[in-house]
């Protein structure tokens, strides 16, 4: 219970301190003050599932980053996807995973488009 707390008040922080933030800072990063918050309640593992996800569709860490806005539209999808049960028990079969595994994946079009290009 008290972990739980912990975090809820450090998204309380995390979340002052995006309400702090300069449009320029914001411009910066290619978000909106929307985004960033969103960003800051998403669940920590979200962009270990989206490296980990593409890997099972053969994208490396690199491949799935080299776009900016297409990682930021990948994170945001991962982190309010409901199938995270699902997720973990396909990323942990580790390389026995294969893309036809990943149906209630949300990102996995993407990742096949990605992969055939």
């Amino acid at each position: 219970m008290f972990e739980r707390i912990k975090t809820l008040v450090q998204q309380w922080h995390d979340l002052k301190d995006i309400d702090a933030m300069s449009d320029s800072d914001l411009s910066d990063l290619g978000m909106t003050r929307d985004q960033v918050r969103r960003f800051a309640r998403m669940p920590e593992d979200t962009a270990d599932r989206v490296t980990h996800m593409a890997a099972v569709f053969g994208l490396s860490e690199a491949d799935t980053r080299r776009d900016y806005y297409r990682y930021i539209d990948l994170l945001n999808t991962c982190g309010s996807c409901t199938h995270r049960g699902e997720c973990a028990q396909v990323l942990a079969r580790g390389a026995a995973a294969k893309p036809e595994d990943c149906g209630f994946c949300r990102n996995a079009k993407a990742f096949s488009d990605s992969a055939a290009a």
